[in-house]
């Protein structure tokens, strides 16, 4: 090829990318102008929702505000291509949601909040009101959350990732602080409470209110087959056993939450040592293994929170109901001779599991076992959950 030739298509490449990048800014110019807000708040409470899809016949809307598994909603369409909704009386909270378009499940393409659970990813908003105060951002200085990976002999894995929230002026000070652990549910991993439960916001609201002590929150991974949430950073590959045993199942969470995080915790930040500045808590899942430590390792604790779980009455989720049954009626009087400080039980009448919270205090008061319990509307869901945080957190360490 000459040289002069060569020159005429280097000219015509620059002049076709000039055109194409002439019209895409032309094309962004007009949708500056006119941007698709999604999902838009009203002064009166409504939300209304829009996506833009002009060759599309059919769109619609699931969030979980909406009753029934499944529910979804019609957007109509205008003659612009402009599809759209609009929803009144909803209860101001942290809301997830996704569009299906011709059948195809999306994310709002005009909402940057994105968010996963397990392994399905939503669009997310807060509708602001006083129900949820306590998950917007403060307006105090904020505390950190921090990724942390840790060595775990006892899951016999070189790496485990865990996150940790440092509460505000954590850097700034050199006074220690008692810790939080806090456990996620079934099918969840180190990323829920913050993804989902918000539980970096819920604990700055309440420490700058004065309603909770400054402390730190760790969120570990509560599967054992897991070195962390299964979208990670490169070089350290999560495991999949996919034939391994309901985490629920065994106690080797359990085990290195005591025998693997708390050290490294205690090593690596100025965490307060001994039973009476440790509280655990957890929801479902992480309620179960909150029972097992309470039962286990009475002498590590001095506050348990249980959230959506108990005793269940029949074997399910490859749990044997009676040894559990058998280990607290074996434990509990070690775990009341221990001089824990609080023992609360929390559950949505609603729930699935709530038989279960009912049969477990049947057992406990046959033991004349001191807790506290906690009873509202709702079921298994993320709503309760937050709720339950902002309340526990202020009954410890105090």
């Amino acid at each position: 090829m000459t040289e002069v030739k060569s020159n005429k298509i280097i000219k015509k490449l620059f002049l076709f990318a000039g055109f194409f990048g002439l019209m895409a800014a032309s094309a962004f110019a007009q949708f500056q102008q006119n941007p698709i807000v999604s999902p838009e708040l009203h002064e009166n409470g409504s939300v209304t929702f829009r996506i833009m899809a002009p060759a599309a016949d059919s769109v619609k809307i699931s969030g979980n505000w909406m009753q029934g598994w499944g529910s979804a909603v019609h957007l109509s369409k205008n003659d612009d291509g402009l599809w759209e909704t609009t929803f009144e009386d909803l209860t101001p909270d942290y809301y997830n949601y996704t569009f299906n378009v011709n059948g195809v499940r999306t994310i709002d393409p005009s909402n940057p909040w994105v968010i996963r659970d397990v392994r399905n990813v939503f669009s997310a908003f807060i509708l602001p009101g006083e129900e949820s105060e306590f998950v917007q951002l403060s307006e105090g200085e904020n505390g950190t959350v921090h990724e942390v990976w840790y060595p775990s002999p006892t899951l016999d894995m070189e790496q485990r990732r865990m996150r940790v929230y440092l509460p505000p002026n954590y850097n700034e000070s050199d006074e220690s602080y008692p810790v939080l652990y806090l456990l996620h549910g079934g099918g969840g991993d180190e990323n829920a409470w913050t993804e989902l439960g918000l539980a970096n916001r819920i604990m700055d609201n309440l420490i700058h209110s004065g309603e909770a002590e400054p402390m730190i929150v760790v969120m570990t991974n509560g599967n054992p087959n897991q070195e962390s949430t299964w979208h990670v950073a490169p070089g350290h590959d999560p495991v999949h056993e996919s034939d391994s045993q309901n985490p629920m199942a065994t106690e080797r969470f359990e085990d290195s939450l005591v025998a693997d995080v708390i050290p490294f915790i205690e090593s690596n930040y100025r965490a307060k040592t001994e039973k009476e500045n440790r509280a655990v808590t957890g929801l479902s899942m992480g309620g179960w293994q909150t029972q097992k430590l309470s039962l286990k390792h009475p002498d590590v604790f001095d506050y348990f929170g249980v959230m959506s779980m108990g005793i269940i009455r029949e074997s399910q989720f490859a749990m044997n109901a009676q040894t559990h049954l058998e280990l607290t009626n074996q434990k509990i009087d070690a775990l009341k001779e221990s001089g824990y400080k609080l023992y609360w039980i929390a559950c949505g009448t609603d729930d699935f599991l709530f038989d279960s919270v009912n049969y477990m205090r049947e057992v406990l008061d046959g033991h004349d076992f001191d807790y506290v319990y906690r009873e509202t509307g709702g079921g298994h869901t993320w709503d309760r959950w937050r709720l339950y945080l902002s309340e526990f957190a202020p009954m410890i360490f105090q």
